[in-house]
């Protein structure tokens, strides 16, 4: 019997084992009662997997909120939260925190008042808001003054931290690091800090910089155009349809106000999930964590978005003309992440479009040369509601986009058609299950899957059911998903067809 004397090489193990038998089933029993978790009387899950072959860990801070659930008319500000999260508290980043509340609420007065006259349209004062504008700049740059600039991330770094990072999706947004053991209670300070006192500074000069990430993301960006073109026409109630980035007009035009509604709705704790993986002691955490996140009051967790979008009844289609190259982009409404049909879509798109192997791949790329990538997603553009699963495809030249998807359904018919061989079902599987082992190698991977799937199941033990939803996938189950779901009535396709400059 092998021993292993760490988690890692446990794991490590179990995927050269499943390299060499794909059919083989896992017993991860001992993983997963390893974990622990405790709420605090707030409302805060804490979930913990020691592990001790290297004194270091991660942290994993998820907050149950993404562009989804951006206000109305404030398209893009779980983002902009998100750079607003490494902006400081009353304690840090600041130089005079009693001056600079002060120059802050005169900068938001005055922005206030410019926001008002820019939009009276046919009745506004340009006089005024030049004068506007030259205060409001003043303003600024008089709180700018007394910012300590990266305050939060230099004090991190200085301590050994290492993949300081953030990222807002469509579903949540995720705040992760990772230090050295014996800096846990540093991390549980500063955490707990800018959740509990944090302080919107340096808000219009952060937000000019959202703007440009649009500007550079999509509207100088091709793909980037045609997707937010694709989820605007694919979706017509539910708020996917909204760019996560948000439109131009809405990221200039909110305010700290916004922002700090936007906060006391979304980050409470009761709404926040973290995973701490690595180097420490269960019990001094969670004690550790009731002194520091426990000062957090408790806020009811915001009930999730009510909007169904309605069943499609007919293709959707849109035609863009562009300097570009040709793209194609065409997707179709699937149900959300833990619907049981899931894992048959999920393999269906691996059988399509899944890298080199894949059916498209081989057909268009290397027999027929076609197009120059192919790929596809399932579940854009989030997973948490129901969802669209689109293929791309750029068309090599001399080849239309019109060719490019004639070929792309012709495979979707077979499917619907005739089953999937057993032997490349298996294939698909063994894919889906090595990549879920190779996601539980890391500290940083394990902490981030541990606050997934407690956020999109409601249960971090459904990591461990992964494998037995993958395995109960049968040919049959792919046919009757491309049957039910991969239809023209239930397609949304955009092409960007080129045109000279």
């Amino acid at each position: 019997m092998k021993v292993f004397r760490s988690w890692r090489a446990a794991v490590t193990f179990l995927f050269a084992t499943f390299a060499a038998f794909p059919t083989f089933s896992f017993d991860f029993s001992q993983l997963e009662n390893s974990v622990v978790e405790h709420t605090l009387k707030n409302g805060l899950k804490i979930i913990i997997l020691e592990r001790h072959d290297a004194p270091v860990v991660s942290f994993d801070t998820y907050a149950n909120v993404g562009s989804v659930d951006d206000p109305k008319g404030y398209s893009g500000l779980a983002h902009m939260f998100e750079h607003m999260a490494f902006k400081g508290t009353t304690t840090l980043g600041t130089k005079n925190y009693q001056k600079e509340k002060g120059l802050i609420a005169v900068e938001d007065s005055i922005f206030m008042e410019l926001r008002d006259e820019r939009t009276k349209g046919m009745f506004v004062d340009s006089a005024k808001v030049k004068k506007l504008e030259k205060d409001y700049e003043a303003a600024r740059e008089a709180s700018y003054q007394l910012v300590e600039p990266n305050a939060f991330g230099q004090t991190v770094t200085r301590e050994g931290a290492v993949g300081l990072n953030a990222g807002t999706a469509t579903d949540y947004t995720s705040y992760f690091y990772s230090l050295p053991s014996n800096k846990v209670e540093l991390w549980m300070a500063l955490e707990s800090e800018r959740f509990l006192n944090p302080v919107l500074r340096e808000m219009y000069k952060e937000r000019d910089v959202v703007a440009e990430e649009r500007r550079m993301r999509i509207e100088s960006n091709p793909i980037g155009r045609l997707i937010e073109q694709y989820i605007g026409l694919a979706f017509s109630a539910h708020p996917y349809g909204v760019i996560g980035i948000g439109h131009m007009s809405d990221i200039q035009y909110y305010s700290r106000k916004e922002a700090k509604a936007f906060f006391e709705k979304y980050y409470g704790p009761s709404n926040l999930t973290i995973a701490i993986v690595g180097d420490v002691n269960a019990n001094d955490i969670f004690k550790m964590a009731e002194k520091y996140f426990g000062r957090i009051p408790y806020r009811p967790a915001p009930p999730r978005i009510a909007t169904i979008e309605p069943p499609q009844l007919g293709e959707r289609r849109m035609e863009l003309e562009d300097p570009s190259q040709p793209i194609l982009v065409a997707g179709w409404h699937i149900p959300e992440l833990t619907h049981p049909d899931r894992p048959a879509i999920d393999a269906l798109f691996d059988y399509l479009v899944g890298g080199r192997t894949s059916v498209l791949y081989k057909k268009m790329v290397k027999d027929k040369k076609m197009v120059a990538q192919i790929a596809g997603l399932p579940g854009f553009p989030g997973d948490k509601y129901p969802t669209t699963a689109l293929v791309y495809a750029i068309p090599a030249p001399k080849i239309s986009n019109y060719d490019c998807e004639k070929e792309i359904y012709v495979e979707i018919d077979k499917l619907q058609k005739e089953l999937v061989p057993a032997e490349k079902l298996e294939e698909i599987k063994a894919r889906a299950k090595a990549d879920f082992i190779r996601s539980l190698v890391s500290n940083s991977g394990l902490a981030g899957s541990l606050t997934s799937y407690e956020t999109y199941w409601g249960d971090w033990h459904q990591m461990f059911r992964q494998l037995d939803r993958i395995n109960a996938v049968t040919p049959e189950d792919i046919q009757r998903v491309a049957k039910q779901y991969f239809t023209k009535n239930n397609r949304t396709v955009v092409l960007m067809n080129t045109i000279q400059s």
